[in-house]
């Protein structure tokens, strides 16, 4: 069997997919419509002014695609792209990797620029590129705002700031699948041209919706884009748009009316409130690590996240081992190290749907299959820790005042 049962809850702490509330768990629960009905356009409408909210954009146009992260960058590239443009994409993880070979196989020029896996996009390479292509045969930025590999959040206004210095009209594409809804992303602010995420990281739902929201600049450039593009396609669903149907083939009903909930619990507990709630836990989740005398993957205070930890582990220690007994032993998921870091690390996820008193319960755990690996860690250390900082900054829960 591929999954089997542990008694009580199970305590998953990867970086996605996450935790989903028990509220969008029951509005996911129901039969299929017709989606041609007026209900599902009604419903459509709201969710798309909506999503606007948390890419904190009011000119950005949203798209809601039945597909993964992954799709969302096809989507991204084949809309405002041509093969053969020159593209310069930062590598500093397995995820920015992964979107470069899907780059290189939509027949885009990719310039590549690689920093060691733990440290963030090298932009000192960036503003030399810039300053030296005054033809302006770069068409657009490819940059990876959290990279879950390695715990890396990269500055995207500080990529606007070098585009704008040397007033270079190349597009700012973002993929921040593991930080929208959860870290501080501001579209418009950072001029960021395309954006995307995917349901099943902050948002807290299920794998399934690949959200992308382009700007008038983006929209613009599908005027031009000369990408193969079938599903992906904006055109059609903007034709959609303006006919007020808005899907031009079958949505996933029950997740619209999951993310439906979704966004209302995000409101509730407020956008800002929620990314003060991620940085506590990245705080408190270092300052676990710090406690058991490891060290984070990032190299750099600068490039820290606040969505997940990858933690180094001594080279006489497999981070795959503690992984897998986090599952056998603790009914507990961790995140594996990825390619270059494989056995070197292992990752705590700390994003969506959980509190401070959960992440307690998951450093605890760590703490035990640490003993059972062979590490000296002193029992309590890294919970002592977390839990110390966290009880000073904690506040009342809003809704409860």
């Amino acid at each position: 069997m591929d999954y089997m049962y542990g008694p009580g809850r199970h305590h998953l702490f990867v970086p996605g997919p996450v935790n989903i509330p028990e509220p969008v768990i029951r509005a996911m629960n129901r039969n299929n419509e017709d989606y041609r009905s007026p209900a599902i356009p009604a419903l459509t409408k709201t969710l798309l002014e909506d999503v606007k909210k948390i890419f904190k954009t009011t000119s950005g146009t949203p798209f809601l695609f039945p597909t993964t992260g992954t799709g969302a960058w096809e989507s991204a590239l084949t809309n405002t792209l041509s093969p053969g443009d020159r593209i310069v994409s930062f590598l500093i993880g397995q995820f920015s990797l992964l979107w470069i070979d899907q780059q290189k196989r939509l027949n885009f020029n990719v310039d590549v620029v690689e920093s060691d896996w733990g440290q963030g996009a090298n932009l000192q390479v960036l503003a030399s590129k810039l300053s030296q292509d005054e033809n302006h045969t770069i068409k657009a930025i490819c940059i990876v705002h959290n990279e879950t590999a390695t715990g890396v959040t990269n500055d995207i206004s500080a990529v606007r700031t070098l585009l704008d210095h040397y007033k270079h009209p190349a597009l700012l594409l973002v993929d921040g699948v593991s930080s929208i809804c959860a870290l501080d992303f501001r579209m418009d602010e950072w001029g960021v041209d395309v954006a995307l995420t995917g349901s099943q990281k902050a948002l807290s739902l299920p794998t399934g919706l690949g959200i992308v929201c382009a700007s008038p600049k983006a929209l613009e450039a599908t005027k031009t884009s000369k990408s193969l593009k079938v599903f992906f396609d904006w055109n059609d669903y903007l034709k959609f748009y303006k006919l007020g149907t808005y899907w031009p083939y079958t949505p996933s009903i029950q997740l619209l009316y999951g993310l439906r909930a979704a966004l209302d619990l995000i409101f509730e507990e407020g956008l800002e409130n929620i990314i003060a709630r991620h940085a506590r836990l990245g705080k408190a989740t270092r300052l676990a690590v710090e406690a058991w005398g490891l060290k984070n993957c990032t190299q750099k205070e600068e490039w820290i996240s606040n969505t997940v930890t990858a933690v180094m582990v001594p080279p006489h220690i497999d981070g795959s081992e503690i992984v897998r007994r986090a599952w056998q032993r603790y009914n507990l998921s961790l995140g594996l190290g990825l390619n270059k870091v494989a056995g070197k690390v292992f990752r705590i996820g700390h994003l969506g749907n959980v509190n401070e008193l959960q992440l307690l319960g998951c450093l605890a755990g760590v703490e035990m299959i640490l003993k059972d690996v062979g590490y000296p860690v002193v029992m309590g250390s890294g919970v002592a820790a977390a839990s110390t900082y966290l009880q000073h900054h904690i506040p009342l829960i809003p809704s409860r005042i």
